[in-house]
Formats: structure tokens, C-alpha cells, sequence
């Protein structure tokens, strides 16, 4: 497949003025409401590390408790499949679905699944798949992917959800009300859910003492569609096995303060067996997991637990939007995780940041995300999958830049240059930077000059 052009698909999201400035403000606000909600934990950061130490010595030891869950699963009742990739478990999916005769399949949000491509996959095979959560419902009625991952459709205003469900449902157009389109959507969908053959969710964290599945959400879709069918599939990433119910205090407290600012979501349960009369299936699914474990630099990034407080914090997400990215995990966490599925068709990832390192500072797990975001510079760099013209100018920079000399002409020679020569020759084709931004204006003299009148004495 071809390199993603993030560049190309930001321009177009930042000309929406509308839709950039209420994204931004958005998501923003979501950053600003977890610093309050982790300022009211006096022990967070304590919290933080001890989430970190946790996810750590897991993944250290993932075989023995993936062995441990599947042994708890199937005491409890449960069907364990095991998945090597994507197709895998879809496969695996439709195999289930196809021996019960279920052609209608209801779906909680799962990062997993959109990973795995399993919606298209199954509709491609006569299955009707439907996703219950508000977000992700609202972006498979638009053919859409998430642009987020708590909040699939945090890019849309309420015009534009508005305008989608009178296409869709004929509701009213004109009604932009959160209230009334959260009604046209459950009245929408409950007949679904009610009709449903199986019901399909992820998984929050898989608990390797119990043999248990938790899922956290706010809507309880979840719930539903584990509860309202009588056979019910669990996808679940191998990383999201943790050791028992004691650590997953740790992380209940840590998930829904960075998301969203929260102290905690409306519903967090666990699920240890089928339903009364119905059948329970997980598929435990690799897709490159764990040759990500075996990567040195890159391993902590499946520490990670999905609560997007690294994307609400990041400049260059907020200014792009989700969609941007191309890719199923996008911000920071996308850009740390996505090369790992395919290096060459997210090699411009890597550059989309500016490793201010407020993502790692926000991390309930503490991801060094800035520092694998730099590494991940190096291995494009080393697998020649650095445009030309990008690696040629930080030679060239790099070359300016470590002589003193040098760089204190270009400087004066660039500042000059901006008072003097007119605005079309400094906001052309060559000027990329400049094509969503106004050029600073230049300094009455430089840092240096400054220096020498003021600190040489």
C-alpha cells in the first residue's frame, strides 16, 4: 500500500475552520480536565508508577499468564481461540458465527477489531454487523473510521451528527440538541441489539487470576452486547492481561481521569462466563505483538491502555484531526505503534511531532512516547524511508548548525531577508511550513547580539 500522506489530508482538515477550532477546543478540554482530575489524587504519580511496574512485569512474563487466563477461561465455562494475525481471528469470528447460523452481529467499540479489519471482513461474508457505541455507530452510518480512540467521532459537531441521522433515520435536521439525537440513535438501535444473533465486545483487561473479561464504558453498550444475545465473542489483545483483580484497581483508577477527566466511568464489569442458556467464545490475538515485545526501543509502547490522554495533549493531533493519520491508531500512540504493522506505509509518521514530550508526561503508564517517536526517526533513517528531500535538509541543517559562525550569518542573512523582501517571495511553493502559519516576525537582534552587549562586561 502507498505512504499515507498526513501533510496532504491536515491541509484539508485545517482549511474547516469550523471543525479544526471546535476539534481543538474539544480535545483540549479533555487534557485540561485530567490535569484537575489527577491534582485530586495525591498519590498519582505514585499511581503511575506503579501502573508502569505492573504492565512491565506482565509483559516480562505474558506467557505463563496468557496460559494462566486461557486455564481460568475454560474452568469458568468459556471457549479460548487463539488468532497469529488479523485475518486469523477474523476467520475465526465468521467460523463461529457461520456453525450457529448468526448472520446479525452486534458490536461494543474495540480498537482491536477495527485494527483486524473485522467489520469488513464479515459484512463482505453476508454477516450484518452493527456497533452500538454512539461514536463508533455515528462513524459506520458516515463510512468513516474512529478519529479518536475514546471518542471515534470527537471531529464531528452536533450539526454535522444532526445533518447525518436526517440522511440516515429522516429525523429532524434542523435539531442540533445532543439529548434528542442520543434518543434517535437508542430508538435506532435497540431494535438491533434486541434482534441480534451474537453480540461481539473487546476487552479493557483480561484477568489472568480469574479468567475474566472487563470492559469500561460510559454507555453500557457493552453490557448489551454481551448480554442481550445468546452467544457473545470477545476479542482481546495479548497485552491486556494483567495479573489479578488487586492491579486492576490500580488502572480502574488511572483509565477514566486521563481519558476524559473523570473519576471513573458509569460501567466497568466483568464477565467470567456466558450468560444462562448462551455460550461465551475469546480469541486471544497476536498481529505482530509479539515480535513488538522482542523490539527493544519499542516494546513499552503495549503498555499502553488506550485511554488517549496522549493524543488530547499533542499539537500536532489537535491541529490535524484523527483522520489525518490514515492508520487505525492515530496521535502519538499511532505513531510509536503503527510502523510496527507496516513500516513503509507509515514511514511519515514518525515526523508527524514535535517531540515536546507532553504525551509521555501525560501517560497513566508512562510510555517514553517522545523517545520512541525520535527512535522510530533513526530506523526510517537506517531503512532508507526518509523522503530525499527531508533527509537532505537536516544534513544540511545539521551541517549550519554546528558551526557557530555559520549559523549566526544565516541567522542575520534570514532575518534581513524577512524585513526586506516582499510576501510573495517568502510565501511560495518552497515555503511548506508557511502554508498554514504566518512566519514569525523577526527579533530587533539575535539572542547573540543581546549576549554581547549585555554579558560580555
Amino acid at each position: 500500500m502507498s505512504v499515507i500522506d498526513q501533510a496532504k489530508n491536515a491541509a484539508e482538515f485545517i482549511e474547516d475552520k469550523t471543525h479544526e477550532v471546535s476539534f481543538d477546543k474539544l480535545i483540549w478540554m479533555l487534557r485540561q480536565k485530567r490535569d484537575e482530575a489527577a491534582l485530586q489524587v495525591p498519590e498519582w504519580e505514585q499511581l503511575r508508577d506503579l501502573a508502569s511496574a505492573i504492565k512491565e512485569h506482565t509483559l516480562a512474563n505474558l506467557g505463563p499468564y496468557l496460559e494462566l487466563f486461557e486455564a481460568n477461561a475454560k474452568r469458568n465455562g468459556v471457549t479460548v481461540h487463539w488468532a497469529r494475525d488479523g485475518h486469523e481471528h477474523n476467520q475465526i469470528v465468521y467460523d463461529i458465527l457461520k456453525s450457529r447460523d448468526a448472520d446479525t452481529l452486534i458490536k461494543s467499540k474495540s480498537m482491536l477489531t477495527e485494527e483486524c479489519g473485522t467489520t469488513p471482513f464479515l459484512q463482505s461474508r453476508g454477516v450484518k454487523v452493527s456497533e452500538t457505541d454512539l461514536g463508533e455507530r455515528i462513524q459506520q452510518l458516515d463510512d468513516e473510521p474512529p478519529s479518536h480512540i475514546v471518542g471515534p467521532a470527537f471531529q464531528k459537531t452536533t450539526e454535522d451528527v444532526a445533518a447525518l441521522f436526517s440522511k440516515v433515520y429522516g429525523s429532524d435536521p434542523n435539531k442540533a440538541d445532543p439529548v434528542y439525537l442520543a434518543h434517535v440513535m437508542r430508538e435506532h438501535t435497540r431494535p438491533l441489539i434486541t434482534e441480534a444473533k451474537a453480540g461481539m465486545t473487546g476487552t479493557n483487561f483480561a484477568i489472568a487470576e480469574t479468567g475474566a473479561i472487563v470492559t469500561i464504558t460510559n454507555e453500557g453498550n457493552a453490557d448489551l452486547s454481551a448480554n442481550a444475545p445468546k452467544l457473545r465473542i470477545c476479542s482481546v489483545g495479548i497485552e491486556k492481561i494483567i495479573p489479578n483483580n488487586e492491579h486492576l484497581a490500580v488502572f480502574v483508577r488511572l483509565l477514566a481521569r486521563s481519558a476524559t477527566g473523570m473519576p471513573i466511568t458509569q460501567y466497568t464489569s466483568h464477565f467470567r462466563a456466558a450468560r444462562e442458556g448462551g455460550e461465551m467464545h475469546v480469541v486471544l490475538v497476536d498481529n505482530g505483538r509479539s515480535d513488538r515485545l522482542g523490539m527493544e526501543k519499542f516494546w513499552p509502547s503495549l503498555k499502553c491502555i488506550r485511554c488517549g490522554a496522549c493524543m488530547n495533549t499533542c499539537p500536532v493531533y489537535r491541529r490535524s484531526g484523527g483522520l489525518s493519520y490514515g492508520s487505525t491508531y492515530m496521535g502519538p500512540i499511532g505513531i510509536i505503534t503503527m510502523p510496527t504493522f507496516e513500516i513503509r506505509r507509515y514511514s511519515e509518521l514518525p515526523f508527524a511531532s514535535t517531540l515536546n514530550g507532553s504525551c509521555t508526561n501525560v501517560c497513566p503508564v508512562k510510555i517514553n512516547i517522545h523517545e520512541q517517536i525520535y527512535a522510530w526517526r533513526g530506523v526510517m533513517d537506517e531503512k532508507h524511508q526518509t523522503p530525499s528531500l527531508k533527509k537532505q535538509a537536516m544534513i544540511i541543517a545539521g551541517k549550519l548548525l554546528s558551526h557557530p559562525e555559520a549559523y549566526r550569518i544565516a541567522t542575520q542573512s534570514t532575518e534581513t531577508a524577512l524585513k526586506v523582501l516582499p510576501r510573495f517571495a517568502i510565501y511560495n511553493h518552497f515555503n511548506v511550513w508557511g502554508r498554514h502559519r504566518e512566519v514569525p516576525a523577526p527579533a530587533n537582534e539575535t539572542f547573540h547580539e543581546w549576549y554581547r552587549k549585555n554579558r560580555t562586561h
